[in-house]
């Protein structure tokens, strides 16, 4: 029997998957910072050297999204997100026993890729094969509810893991959750004998389009070149404050205690930010939800950059920046089927997520590069705010455009 949102398969599908996701996103993504700054102290490499390593595997990680979407169109979630997991757990024991730059950059090069194949959109793209793009909404949502509290459970795990044990030390354990946790998850839950069933079309019906001719079609969408700005805008925003906070809130006068406590408060909020959209907006139009939440981005920058240097006044900014990025999380995974097509839905947002993933790779060691030539944050959370309004305009014009644009 199919299984439907809010049944007990389903919730079980949900679980599994929320839970192997706490532990990917907080290993592949959220530890990078904490380690970088534990190799920065140790092996006394320059925060360009080591960002670069991230931008390279961010790189490959754009590069690879198109292919993994199009492989779970056809029913490959299983092996990618397992198989990867488990190839993420030795590239970790791999990076632990690093000694020079050239074996660090092959590592992260490698680790982009299992990025790829094991954060939110391949997730996304297995979820629409299980229930079918119409009913894709409301697993979305339950999934990123379990997603964040990812950066609360690991980053002060990792760092506590660092200061006991080393950097070295931590990664073999990011190994070991990769390997036995991830991968185990990832097999038993996804099963390609539940996907939902193809629809059965007349014969006068032309079959749904797939792969590059679906992404083709969307392509000749304004509203799909709308969300590519936005998502763009949002991944350098995103991806230049996760890189960065740690570090940007040690030169605003915290101390680790201080910065950890601050970090840790944004996955509480994007759990709490996602719970409110469940409750009070499951029904709203993703165009209208996300012309509300993109605003909250540009506010929450200005309050990074001239709020006091006091722990609980940052974390109050934190938590609503951490909810205005839970809730967008939900419209970033509900936006092609509502807005542009619902057809082939993990090779048309795999072709959105290719450059967003390229812009997230450079956006780290942009905002490095500002910081060593301007000698502080100020200049790159001036870049940071000017990326917030390009997420506005772009997803603005997308919401527009996606009445008229959509089939």
């Amino acid at each position: 029997m199919r299984a439907v949102p809010g049944g007990g398969q389903t919730r079980w599908f949900i679980s599994a998957l929320g839970a192997a996701q706490i532990c990917s996103w907080g290993t592949l993504f959220y530890g990078f910072p904490l380690i970088a700054e534990a190799m920065r102290a140790d092996l006394g490499w320059s925060k360009t050297e080591l960002y670069g390593a991230a931008t390279l595997g961010m790189l490959l990680a754009g590069c690879a999204a198109y292919p993994v979407g199009a492989a779970i169109d056809r029913g490959h979630g299983r092996v990618l997100m397992s198989g990867a997991s488990v190839v993420a757990g030795l590239l970790f024991a791999a990076w632990s026993q690093v000694e020079d730059r050239l074996a660090f950059y092959v590592v992260l090069a490698f680790l982009g890729c299992m990025q790829a194949a094991t954060l939110y959109e391949p997730a996304f793209a297995v979820i629409s094969r299980r229930v079918g793009p119409l009913n894709a909404r409301k697993g979305i949502t339950a999934l990123t509810l379990w997603g964040g509290f990812a950066s609360t459970v690991f980053i002060p795990i990792i760092q506590f893991l660092i200061d006991t044990e080393g950097w070295r030390g931590a990664l073999l354990v990011m190994a070991a959750v990769n390997a036995v946790v991830c991968a185990g998850l990832y097999f038993f839950a996804i099963d390609p004998r539940k996907d939902a069933p193809a629809r059965i079309l007349p014969p006068e019906q032309a079959a749904p389009l797939a792969g590059r001719a679906a992404v083709a079609a969307a392509m000749r969408r304004p509203a799909y070149w709308g969300l590519m700005l936005a998502w763009i805008s949002y991944a350098a925003a995103f991806s230049s404050l996760t890189y960065h906070f740690y570090p940007l809130l040690l030169e605003r006068g915290l101390d680790t205690a201080g910065a950890v406590m601050v970090l840790t408060v944004i996955g509480p909020a994007q759990v709490a930010g996602r719970v409110l959209v469940r409750a009070f907006a499951s029904e709203a139009p993703v165009r209208l939800l996300g012309s509300a939440i993109v605003i909250i981005f540009p506010l929450a920058v200005l309050g990074f950059a001239f709020a006091p240097p006091e722990v609980a006044i940052l974390a109050s900014v934190a938590a609503v920046y951490g909810a205005a990025n839970g809730m967008v999380t939900i419209v970033r995974g509900s936006a092609v089927p509502e807005m542009v097509t619902r057809e082939a839905y993990g090779a048309v947002n795999g072709s959105l997520v290719a450059p967003m993933n390229i812009m997230q790779a450079g956006a780290p060691l942009a905002a490095a590069m500002i910081w060593q030539a301007s000698g502080g944050y100020g200049a790159v959370l001036a870049a940071i705010f000017c990326g917030s309004l390009m997420l506005c305009g772009g997803f603005w014009f997308a919401a527009a455009r996606s009445d008229r644009d959509r089939p």
